[in-house]
């Protein structure tokens, strides 16, 4: 078994908004990319991010070899309780899920 990081070309997450984070897998080939979207479920994303699986939305690009998981922040962009105010630090869990 691999993880997502030694499988895809790159993991990072984001902002997108203030509110929510997004978390792209750059497959960087279509067998990477059918490897990762099959293999990578997204309950254990949503666990992975401290979220309820119905609060996760999925979006697996086959025309691009992405895979992109977005999710609510588990605090408010640039609020006290924001320890991550580029969501940036969120691809590392990603990155080390088994696939």
């Amino acid at each position: 078994m691999s993880t997502v990081g030694e499988t895809a070309l790159k993991v990072r997450s984001k902002n997108a908004g203030p509110f929510w984070l997004t978390v792209d897998i750059f497959c960087g080939s279509a067998g990477a990319f059918d490897k990762i979207s099959a293999g990578l479920d997204s309950g254990i994303v949503a666990q992975a991010l401290n979220v309820r699986p119905d609060q996760l939305k999925r979006f697996d690009l086959s025309d691009l070899n992405v895979v992109k998981f977005s999710a609510p922040r588990p605090a408010i962009q640039g609020t006290r309780a924001d320890r991550d105010m580029h969501g940036a630090s969120f691809a590392v869990l990603i990155a080390s899920l088994t696939i």
